[in-house]
């Protein structure tokens, strides 16, 4: 029986991953999952026994007695997720669900190599990394600018980054580090937050971010959608302006390109323009359903940037889509990167 071993733990992934949710009952368990309840007795008995639930309370359903409710004992894994914007590195802890519990910060020097970077990246980690914490940690994960190898983690050449150029990010931060690694691009690490945040409701998105450079991370029916090479979401490098300024990509009127030259003048109207020309643009080729926007860019002007793009958006009646900022702020990418790490321990890939 060969998959005798990996199918209790697929299970177990499945009953924690419903758990996450809240408080839930075995008998719930049971309906949610489509496992037996003689199996959800089992593998709840022994996430108990391992300290990853915990017997929280009951619950009165009809005549009876009252069913005993789980909940998940968030604080006894945890993963680091590493945000990489080219002038600033943050490294954040977060728990089994999805909480951010610690952070360090630090910037990055102008050119920074892959050298200074991992070093840093462990100085950072390092802070983070106590005993106690040690003890619980599942690996770490780092949202990256694109474009790069999420299969293989490795950095392609990213525009406006030195010296980046088929760089094996993931086997040189595992050496340094101790530990497994994921590396995937910061958009997809931000819709992957998102995706966290709302569950099962969120099918078809777009994660728009607005930082140093132009992305968007893409959610196609419930799951990240990377593309053939990974490199999915790279719509900052569209043109919408045929005269319009050079981009570092080589071409000319990218919309990053557009957005970057209106905001170092100051003109913000301009600068959403760009943003919402763009975002139209997807909307129409994918169909999503809501539109997040996220970026530094964003934080600091945000309702700007979401009547910007909301004022692009097709205005047929069959055509609603959601725009709204996220909540999770300056923490996403780095968050979105630590559920990276911890999806995989909840045997659902990201």
């Amino acid at each position: 029986m060969p998959n005798l071993r990996f199918l209790r733990g697929y299970n177990d992934a499945v009953v924690l991953g419903l758990a996450r949710s809240g408080a839930v009952t075995r008998v719930e368990l049971a309906e949610r999952s489509g496992l037996t309840p003689q199996a959800v007795s089992k593998i709840v008995n022994r996430l108990i026994d391992d300290g990853l639930l915990l017997e929280s309370g009951t619950r009165n359903v009809g005549v009876g007695k009252p069913r005993t409710l789980l909940k998940l004992a968030a604080d006894r894994r945890l993963a680091l997720g590493a945000q990489v914007e080219r002038d600033e590195l943050r490294v954040v802890l977060a728990d089994l669900a999805g909480d951010v519990v610690g952070r360090a910060v630090a910037p990055l020097p102008p050119e920074f190599g892959p050298d200074a970077f991992v070093a840093e990246l462990a100085a950072l980690a390092d802070r983070l990394r106590t005993p106690d914490v040690e003890e619980r940690l599942l690996g770490l994960g780092i949202g990256f600018v694109g474009p790069l190898d999420h299969r293989t983690g490795t950095v392609l050449d990213p525009n406006g980054l030195a010296g980046w150029t088929e760089v094996p990010l993931r086997d040189l931060a595992e050496k340094r580090l101790g530990l497994p690694v994921v590396v995937d691009k910061d958009t997809n690490a931000a819709i992957v937050a998102e995706s966290w945040r709302r569950g099962e409701e969120l099918r078809d998105a777009v994660l728009v971010w607005v930082g140093t450079g132009l992305g968007a991370g893409l959610l196609l029916d419930g799951r990240v959608h990377r593309g053939a090479r990974t490199n999915a979401g790279e719509f900052g490098h569209t043109s919408i302006q045929l005269d319009g300024p050079p981009c570092v990509c080589g071409r000319a009127g990218c919309a990053e390109a557009v957005h970057n030259a209106a905001a170092t003048r100051g003109d913000l109207g301009a600068a959403t323009t760009a943003v919402g020309v763009a975002v139209a643009g997807l909307v129409q080729v994918l169909d999503v359903e809501r539109v997040v926007l996220a970026g530094r860019a964003v934080l600091a002007q945000p309702e700007a940037y979401a009547e910007g793009v909301r004022y692009h958006l097709p205005k047929h009646d069959w055509l609603v889509v959601d725009v709204e900022v996220t909540p999770l702020g300056d923490d996403l990418v780095a968050a979105g990167a630590a559920m990276l790490v911890l999806s995989e321990f909840y045997g659902r890939p990201r």
